[in-house]
Formats: C-alpha cells, sequence, structure tokens
C-alpha cells in the first residue's frame, strides 16, 4: 500500500512539474502558517481509548507552488515544517518501568516534520475552492512529555529518534475560502510511535499502543496570489 502512494506522488509530481511548463498555466508561488487542532485514534492493547485536544499555534510554515491551469483547475506542491502529535492520558503505568505498577499516567507526543504535498485544487481559484492532496514527512525532531496528575515528571527529546516512525504519510482535503481563510482536515495512515522501540534496559514504552494522528487547522492566504496585475502605463497624447 505504502508503496503504490509513494508512485501515486511520484507521478502527481511529474503531472504538476508538466503542467508548470505549459505557457498557457500560471505558476506562482504561495505561503502561510498553520494553526493545527489534533486528535488521534489510539489503540492500547486492542481497546480503543481516547485523546485529548492538543493545540499546536507554532512552529508550522507552508510554502506552495502553484500552478492554475485554467480559472477552476488546478495543482500543487511544495514543502512544510510541522509540529505534529497527540496527547493521551491513559498511559499504563507498567510501561514506564517495564514491570508491575498501577496507575495512569498523561502523556503528550510530537514530532517536527519536513513535508512534501501534491494536490490539486478544484473551484473558482479567484474566489472559494476545494482542494485535496496526499503529503509525506520525515521526521526529525521528536518530545515527549510526563505528566503526573498537574505534575510535569519527565521530558524525552531526540534528534532523529527512534521513538518514532520515521516515515509518515496521509491524505489532506480542504476548503479555500474567500479573502483567504483556509480549513483543513489531514488524516496520517501511518503511526506516529514506533512500536518496536527498547530502551537500554530492553523494555519496550510504546508495544501495543498504536496511534494515528489526525488534525483540523486554519491557515490564512495559504493558497492566495498577491502577484497582482500591474497597472498598464498612462496614455501619452
Amino acid at each position: 500500500m505504502m508503496k503504490k502512494l509513494i508512485t501515486l506522488s511520484f507521478f502527481c509530481l511529474l503531472f504538476a512539474g508538466y503542467s508548470f511548463g505549459q505557457s498557457e498555466s500560471k505558476s506562482y508561488f504561495t505561503s502561510g502558517g498553520e494553526m493545527i487542532f489534533s486528535f488521534a485514534n489510539i489503540e492500547d492493547n486492542g481497546h480503543k481509548e481516547s485523546s485529548v485536544l492538543r493545540w499546536a499555534p507554532v512552529f508550522n510554515v507552508q510554502s506552495m507552488w502553484n500552478s492554475d491551469i485554467n480559472e477552476h483547475f488546478g495543482v500543487f506542491t511544495g514543502l512544510a515544517v510541522r509540529n505534529v502529535g497527540f496527547i493521551y492520558d491513559n498511559y499504563s503505568a507498567t510501561r514506564m518501568n517495564g514491570e508491575t505498577a498501577v496507575g495512569t499516567y498523561k502523556k503528550k507526543f510530537r514530532t517536527y516534520n519536513v513535508g512534501i504535498p501534491v494536490g490539486f485544487k478544484i473551484g473558482n481559484l479567484n474566489k472559494m475552492f476545494l482542494y485535496a492532496g496526499y503529503e509525506i514527512e520525515f521526521p526529525f525532531l521528536y518530545k515527549e512529555k510526563t505528566f503526573d496528575g498537574d505534575d510535569k515528571i519527565d521530558k524525552i527529546t531526540g534528534w532523529f529518534s527512534d521513538r518514532n516512525e520515521w516515515f509518515q504519510h496521509g491524505l489532506l482535503v480542504g476548503v479555500q475560502f474567500p479573502y483567504g481563510l483556509n480549513l483543513k482536515f489531514k488524516y496520517y495512515f501511518s503511526e506516529l510511535l514506533n512500536q518496536d522501540y527498547a530502551e537500554s534496559n530492553g523494555n519496550k514504552p510504546y508495544a501495543g499502543l498504536k496511534a494515528n494522528v489526525f488534525y483540523f487547522s486554519l491557515s490564512s492566504s495559504l493558497f492566495k496570489n498577491f502577484d497582482f496585475e500591474k497597472p498598464s502605463p498612462e496614455k501619452v497624447y
């Protein structure tokens, strides 16, 4: 399945590149931030669990390369840096030490990812339109915080960590409203945590903990083209 999605993204990039080269298309760059509200589908050793809303207003930036084939259809690709994660407040104390323990903790997991999206836009590209696509992401910074009640008792940070899955990917859909407001939904097919990760003592803190992140996000002017047409020079009589 993953290979098919990667192949699909490759052909989307080829299609986008072909479109950018056509003289009748309009190509331009856009950029914008992203305010993320995330959850996760959690399955803990076969039991469905719920997550807590996680708000991540920073640090999320995106830059898009757009090619509008006409006024109603376009394609895009780009580059993004994104803060993605989830909050789980029923993390078993047993996982903390690999031994028999009683109680639960609240955990905050997150990664910073570099993302490469490919997709298409359809509608009135000068006002309001829908868009959809596929995005691959590569985590480069991992952070995990542990809370006992309201007290933070542990924090783990690591560059290119083995605690998370190194390859993330998912589908995105959204709507671009007039005047620049953008609403997006994204679901990750990949799990955030590496269930096979083992600590130095052999303990596997994420074994049996499956978590697929999904989120809603708000941004401004993500696909807004500010390359306004220059006024024509005044006629000289």
